[in-house]
């Protein structure tokens, strides 16, 4: 598969920042839609309530847990439940630590809007997954996609979780900061980010390149796919690059969103010009991947 030549940048430096997405809620139609969800657990219900966006129908606490929470600010007051009863009105099984809150679905921005939102970004980074179906996956990616500073989760319309409680306790609050996009066709859409100036690097066991060795300090799109089948065929072939993490020992694959957090690192690592750090060159002189 050919690849394409290194583009040169139509937009001035910005030391490295990424100027803010489309916030949710934003005015503009509701991409996510559906039925309001409970949202259970300390940093998840106060990421919540601090978020203007987040509306909130419904705040319950126990008496040892409302304390914790803010002053009422446009959200209704907590509920005082007996923790029994707080528990017969979450889902089975939800480790709550007191709180909850009835909260209406955030608005999930397409992909032309955020990219509209990263038109003048010298450097962003998009995650994007590939039938990665355990919500409990999909959130803790997105906790490390916020504290990575990357700019948005892509997943497509399918074979993909949705937004639920048990996800947002995963993400620990990185729902209200990271906006989930999705897409109907997940390679159709790695052809729309090369087109914006994206580069796409598909993380893969068996790539002949470690991570560290491709320029990742640019517009960067970090595909990954699902445990056990990885990234799929078609998505692997739209990659321009293909890498994989320097693992060795008895256990060489990663669970996904641990993957995820040390591709993310990486990223990092390379833009605070960490030590080792390939440059710009790598990109540019490493062929095909």
């Amino acid at each position: 598969m050919a690849k394409r030549k290194r583009p040169v940048p139509a937009f001035p430096r910005n030391s490295g920042r990424v100027p803010p997405h489309r916030p949710h809620g934003a005015s503009g139609p509701a991409h996510g839609g559906g039925p309001a969800y409970w949202i259970y657990g300390q940093h998840a219900v106060l990421a919540a309530l601090a978020n203007p966006a987040r509306r909130i129908r419904r705040l319950i606490a126990t008496a040892e847990a409302a304390p914790s929470l803010p002053a009422p600010a446009g959200h209704p007051a907590a509920e005082i439940l007996e923790r029994q009863a707080l528990e017969r009105v979450l889902p089975a099984g939800a480790v709550h630590q007191g709180v909850a809150a009835l909260a209406e679905p955030l608005d999930e921005p397409d992909l032309d809007e955020l990219l509209d939102g990263l038109s003048g970004a010298e450097s962003a980074t998009l995650l994007l997954l590939d039938q990665v179906t355990d919500p409990q996956n999909v959130g803790a990616i997105l906790r490390s996609a916020a504290a990575f500073g990357a700019a948005a989760l892509v997943l497509p319309r399918h074979h993909a979780p949705p937004v639920t409680g048990a996800l947002a306790k995963a993400a620990s609050g990185a729902l209200e900061h990271v906006p989930i996009v999705r897409v109907g066709n997940l390679a159709q859409a790695i052809e729309r980010l090369k087109e914006s100036r994206f580069w796409c690097v598909g993380l893969a066991g068996d790539a002949d390149r470690e991570l560290a060795a491709i320029d990742l300090k640019g517009r960067i799109a970090l595909a990954l796919g699902a445990e056990g089948p990885g990234l799929r065929r078609l998505t692997r072939d739209r990659c321009d690059f293909q890498a994989r993490l320097p693992t060795s020992g008895p256990i060489v694959q990663l669970n996904v969103s641990n993957a995820a957090a040390v591709a993310l690192y990486e990223c990092a690592r390379q833009r605070k010009g960490g030590p080792g750090d390939p440059g710009p060159s790598n990109v540019q002189s490493g062929g095909n991947a």
